[in-house]
């Protein structure tokens, strides 16, 4: 057994590539297997490219307003070509440094379709679709396709755009993410099918850019898993940049035109309306990769598309385990990331410890960001507790109100009873920068005393968290 590892990742992404190191630190023998991007989707068509790309639009948007700050810019334009290539380049940036992190840890890579064929083997095979063309060539010193033996295997192959049937992507019209990241030219008018994270931040993107953008999205709610008063004040802040929304609507019928599309939507009271435009972005979630794996021959558990795990992220299956997207909501790079530490240390025989949904923040990249950790008021209200709820807007912020950026709020959520704080949700100026002291103060389990006995620094944005906090007591200071 001398050729055997003891760890094989499927996958490079955010949860394989990590699950590969942590397992090298801690003295396993280690490869991991990939078909097309190290660094996965996330990397190299998701979290990191879309963030460049909103960088742009951020960008432009300030040369656009700059004569409110003072500043003369007779002349500027968005190239598209150019904010592509610079996207894409911070990709391959990235990209080329988890192939530096294997060599440096010491992780085999394998180039190819990796199989649980057996008991303890993955066969990989040459990859015969890639999802998307990699930009990058295959890396040197990666090791031949062929049958592997692993004690243990973790599957971390993530998750692709969701498709609806009759509405499928055709990279032309009709776009998911993969083609909405590198347009080869900007589209005059563009309906957004889906009002979650990758739906709203493209449909910012977008719009930042002059685009005419109409957001359809199915529930009563745009961005539905976040706080009501915060989607409710994010929606007010993008209907003032020009953007169309149509709530508790659905796609019922896509044609393609000669211009583009023509789109039947349907309210769920009212009439249909038909809406025409140059492009469609299909966003109305993602599915998990588990097929072609082997998965079904060796009877590992699948449930509604996702692996099913234990709380160490171990499957039904002994020796195999599975983290990420693949493994379930929520789908989010940081979750996998801390789901492969927590099945590498479980594997080498450390102290188990498991994941806390509640803890895992949320952030969306638009403009005005969002950003959100643990229990919205609703949801604490139908678990039955008896809460104090906070709220402190940006324009009562120094730091915001220099920066020229009020529209926004800090929300916290305590439990009456314990003093703990349950819930923050945010909607303004880096809140996604923000959002991460609170997760801090979540999981030390603090209380509101121990908050407000915090001092933050001024002038900044993060004294709105504070005063959040005070408020949620009566103690508000600046407001």
């Amino acid at each position: 057994m001398a050729d055997t590892y003891d760890l094989i990742v499927i996958g490079s992404g955010p949860g394989g590539y990590i699950a590969a190191i942590r397992a090298a630190q801690l003295g396993l023998k280690t490869a991991i297997v990939e078909r097309e991007h190290m660094g996965g989707i996330c990397l190299n068509w998701g979290c990191i490219p879309t963030k460049a790309l909103l960088r742009s639009a951020e960008v432009y948007s300030h040369i656009v307003h700059a004569a409110d700050y003072g500043i003369k810019a007779d002349s500027y334009e968005a190239d598209v070509t150019a904010i592509v290539k610079r996207s894409r380049g911070v990709t391959q940036q990235m990209s080329n440094g988890v192939g530096f992190l294997m060599k440096k840890n010491k992780v085999d890579v394998i180039w190819g379709e990796g199989t649980l064929s057996g008991s303890g083997e993955v066969t990989v095979t040459e990859t015969k679709k890639p999802i998307v063309q990699p930009q990058n060539p295959k890396p040197k010193g990666v090791l031949p396709t062929g049958t592997y033996k692993a004690r243990n295997v973790i599957v971390a192959t993530g998750a692709r755009p969701r498709v609806l049937p009759g509405i499928e992507p055709d990279g032309d019209r009709i776009w998911t993410y993969f083609e909405a990241m590198k347009p080869e030219t900007l589209p005059k008018s563009l309906l957004v099918m889906g009002s979650g994270a990758i739906g709203i931040e493209f449909a910012s993107f977008y719009r930042s850019l002059g685009v005419e953008v109409t957001v359809v999205e199915l529930l009563p709610q745009i961005l539905p898993v976040e706080d009501a008063e915060i989607a409710a004040l994010a929606r007010k802040r993008f209907e003032k940049r020009g953007m169309r929304f149509l709530t508790d609507t659905r796609v019922t019928k896509v044609e393609k035109t000669k211009t583009g599309i023509k789109a039947t939507v349907e309210p769920k009271t009212g009439k249909p309306e038909t809406i025409e435009a140059e492009r469609l972005i299909s966003a109305v979630g993602v599915q998990g990769n588990i097929e072609n794996l082997g998965l079904e021959k060796l009877g590992v558990k699948t449930d509604r598309g996702c692996i099913v795990i234990d709380p160490q992220c171990r499957t039904n299956l002994k020796g195999v385990w599975a983290i990420g997207d693949v493994a379930g909501p929520p789908m989010l790079a940081h979750k996998a990331e801390h789901e492969a530490v927590i099945a590498v240390e479980a594997i080498a025989g450390h102290a188990e410890h498991s994941l806390d949904k509640m803890k895992v923040p949320g952030c969306t990249y638009c403009e005005p960001q969002i950003a959100s950790v643990g229990l919205t008021e609703a949801k604490a209200k139908e678990q039955g507790r008896d809460i104090r709820v906070g709220r402190f807007p940006f324009i009562g912020n120094g730091k915001a109100v220099a920066l020229g950026d009020v529209d926004g709020m800090v929300k916290t959520i305590f439990d009456k009873k314990t003093c703990e704080l349950i819930g923050a949700h945010m909607v303004g100026p880096e809140v996604t920068e923000l959002i991460e002291g609170f997760v801090v103060a979540m999981n030390l389990e603090t209380t509101e005393q121990e908050l407000i006995h915090t001092i933050f620094p001024h002038p900044t944005l993060s004294e709105a968290m504070k005063e959040s906090v005070l408020d949620a007591y009566g103690m508000a200071l600046n407001i």
